[in-house]
Parts: C-alpha cells; structure tokens; sequence
C-alpha cells in the first residue's frame, strides 16, 4: 500500500480516492497563526500514512470520480478514515460531492485544528490558481507534464505538485504533455507516489 497523497491511496494495485473529502495537495502550505505556513500537504500525507500504518485497509466502493478512479469509504482498524482526516484538520469535507464528513468538519473548525488553526485556502482553490497559471505557460494549454523516471516508471506532475517547476519535458525521450488528469491516466500513466 501507498500514499498517493493525503486524500488517495493505493490498496493491491488500484487507486482510490477516499470519498468525501479534500486534503491539501503536497506541495501546500497553509496559514498559522501569526504570519507564518505549515506544510499542510506534507503532513496530511505523514497522517494518512500513520493511520494506514494501524492495519489492513478495507473499501467499501462508492464508484467512480470524474477522472476514472476508484471512490471509496476506507477504514483501517475500524476507524473511517475519511472521517479522521477531517477531525484531525488534515482535510476539508468535500461538500461539493457529499455532505458526510460536514458535522466533523464543523467540530474541527470549531477546535481550530490542522487547516483550521487559521483559515487556509481550499485544495480545490489551490489546484484551480496553480492550473491556471501553468495553462498560460504550457504548449497548447495543456499543463501536466508527462516524465519518465529513471526506473522507466511513466509518472504524470500536475501543477500543483511540488516537483512540478523541477521536472522538463523531454517529448524526443518520449516524455510528453497532457490536458487533463484523465487523459494522462487513459494513457497509462500514474500520479507520483508521496508516501513512503
């Protein structure tokens, strides 16, 4: 099993998004207080590991999302998973999708924990600014660079990745750039891995 990221894992070869909820993406910083950052995308990622780290993961399928993978309510050890990183302040309800998580969400904010120590900008509003500006800057409005790694791995970097302003696009290596998520993943690549 892997970490892909604060709100998606890995479990026996399928991607799965936990349904409900919407973590920081991992190259996010949110506020504190003061005029400080955290790496709130970072330790979303550390709390969705340590949870998993409890126990077997088991799903119970909730369909498909926009790009094709799976949606699912996760639990390891009987705790839900969606539901602890939303109590924890590691990830907002997805109300846009489902209202699930919101009575977590509003003890968490009322608690002022994790991305509620201080009101932070949303993944959904983070993703939006980052894909916007990177649309301007990518050949034919398509920003997702498609890279293979040195383990011939295909790997897709949207924009908000932390390593997307570090990786290049080599289209004479085969590497190349894609207008959405789901045309990346159609085409047989992967998001990164950030977990361990």
């Amino acid at each position: 099993m892997h970490g892909i990221d604060g709100d998606t894992l890995r479990v026996d070869g399928t991607t799965i998004r936990i349904f409900g909820i919407d973590a920081p993406e991992a190259g996010q910083k949110c506020r504190k207080p003061g005029r400080g950052t955290w790496r709130c995308g970072q330790e979303a990622i550390a709390a969705m590991e340590g949870a998993v780290a409890e126990g077997n993961v088991t799903c119970v399928d909730r369909g498909k999302e926009i790009y094709g993978r799976a949606l699912g309510v996760c639990k390891v050890a009987g705790l839900d998973l969606g539901r602890l990183m939303v109590k924890e302040g590691m990830a907002w309800a997805f109300r846009r999708y489902s209202n699930d998580y919101a009575e977590t969400e509003n003890q968490a904010r009322a608690a002022g924990v994790g991305v509620w120590e201080q009101e932070s900008e949303t993944p959904w509003d983070y993703r939006a600014h980052r894909w916007e500006v990177a649309k301007q800057e990518a050949p034919n409005g398509c920003p997702i660079k498609g890279n293979i790694n040195r383990k011939g791995e295909h790997i897709y970097h949207a924009p908000w990745s932390p390593w997307y302003a570090k990786t290049k696009v080599s289209v004479e290596q085969g590497e190349r750039w894609f207008c959405d998520e789901g045309e990346a993943i159609a085409a047989g690549w992967r998001a990164p891995f950030w977990g361990r």
